[in-house]
């Protein structure tokens, strides 16, 4: 993909605003601060991911700025691991308004998170509308935005899609994390001053809990380096079977999970099969969200042969995202309908298969964008069903190599990353 180019008359608007929104804290001799929207939820450790990710960056490459969360969700132990590999950020309550109105006065710059599309819309909105941040920047880092492929749902409307492109206009940027979301953007209309493709997030993800991961696969015979992580997925989500969650069940898409739901796992299960056949690895069936280790179970595990089963694991419980890395960058791989773990494996140079369908957003579809085409799947394709299978085998069976392609794939992220991170710092001046 061609970097970003500039008008004249843009690159004048991002050198302006950079130094105004610069003046006000180098008169006051202070470092920067960034006003970080993100966190959207806890129940995926995907979702938990894209902060860490966009923190350590931060860290990385604007080292002397001062962070401040604004979060949607922090619950279930997630605030614990931010500050704990974080202790310098601040996290704010959105929903008090004392908290909000300080942030608003004291940032310098709104930077919404990685995320399936432009979530955090309202929010950006009202950082733009209101007298205590009025003209002060924001930039969008890694965001999905492309039109609705799910099945028989009711597609975004024209206006819709339009509301939104209006509010990215007024971006200082604007990264996409995959190539297909930038050109419906720009079909759109959209065309803030920098528009590029900039990879999620959750790729620079690292925090890490090593002591609970090796007590885990002590407990469960696992080696480092001799298994492979496998992760189920329904088409939708079935959110509403998650305590708490409050949602209101969706007979349709229930309806449309079950009756994929063999379709959609068979290559797995046959990819299993074939590793544990093949190879002297045993397979690690676990959760990228709560509602899938009972997937795990039903739809992988107890359909597999009794002779396969003996070198096949079944996690049971849901973990942070800090267990999760932990145990996957100790793993020869990992494949599954998942993004967001495998997002997280490339960004630690290890190899990851995965499988999307038409019901996800455009995300899958980044695996092309940062060369790994070849391990991306379409499960809507018949033709490549077939190939999942072979290729994760091929993967099992040349680990050398598949780490090579895996650390090219996390190479190129970093480099597109540090893009991101200097427009970023052209704003802060």
């Amino acid at each position: 993909m061609k970097p970003p180019t500039y008008s004249r008359r843009s690159f004048l608007a991002l050198t302006g605003l950079a130094a105004l929104s610069s003046s006000v804290w180098a008169k006051e001799k202070r470092p920067p601060r960034i006003l970080l929207r993100s966190s959207w939820q806890t129940v995926n450790i995907g979702d938990i991911a894209h902060t860490p990710g966009v923190l350590r960056l931060l860290e990385d490459h604007l080292p002397d700025a001062e962070v401040w969360l604004w979060p949607s969700r922090v619950d279930n132990g997630v605030d614990e691991l931010l500050m704990k590999r974080f202790p310098k950020l601040r996290i704010i309550d959105g929903h008090n308004n004392k908290e909000l109105a300080e942030a608003f006065i004291k940032c310098d710059f709104l930077l919404h998170g990685s995320g399936a599309n432009f979530v955090a819309e309202r929010q950006v909105v009202q950082w733009l509308n209101s007298p205590k941040s009025k003209g002060k920047p924001f930039g969008v880092f890694g965001i999905s935005f492309a039109p609705k492929q799910s099945w028989k749902t009711e597609p975004d409307s024209a206006e819709r899609i339009a509301q939104s492109v209006a509010v990215l206009n007024q971006a200082r940027f604007v990264y996409f994390r995959d190539s297909q979301s930038m050109r419906f953007a720009q079909a759109k209309g959209c065309q803030a001053p920098v528009m590029a493709f900039g990879p999620d997030g959750a790729f620079a993800c690292d925090v890490k809990n090593d002591a609970r991961a090796e007590a885990f696969l002590k407990a469960n015979q696992l080696q480092p380096g001799k298994f492979l992580c496998c992760i189920p997925r329904a088409r939708y989500t079935p959110g509403w079977t998650i305590p708490g969650k409050n949602q209101a069940p969706d007979p349709i898409k229930a309806a449309r999970n079950e009756a994929m739901m063999e379709h959609d796992h068979a290559p797995l299960r046959q990819a299993i099969v074939s590793v544990v056949q093949k190879t002297s690895l045993k397979v690690l069936l676990c959760p990228e969200d709560m509602t899938q280790m009972r997937i795990g179970k039903e739809v992988l595990f107890d359909p597999l042969p009794e002779a396969i089963k003996k070198r096949v694991v079944w996690r049971s419980d849901y973990w942070l995202t800090d267990d999760a890395l932990s145990v996957y960058v100790r793993s020869a791989g990992l494949f599954g309908n998942e993004l967001h773990s495998a997002i997280m494996c490339i960004g630690q140079g290890v190899p990851a298969v995965i499988c999307r369908w038409a019901e996800q957003t455009s995300k899958g579809t980044m695996w092309r964008d940062i060369g790994l085409g070849d391990w991306l799947f379409d499960l809507d394709d018949d033709a490549q069903v077939k190939g999942v299978a072979p290729t994760v085998l091929a993967m099992a069976r040349d680990p050398e190599g598949s780490r090579r392609k895996a650390a090219a794939a996390g190479a190129r992220v970093r480099r597109l990353h540090a893009d991101g991170m200097a427009a970023l710092k052209r704003e802060l001046g």
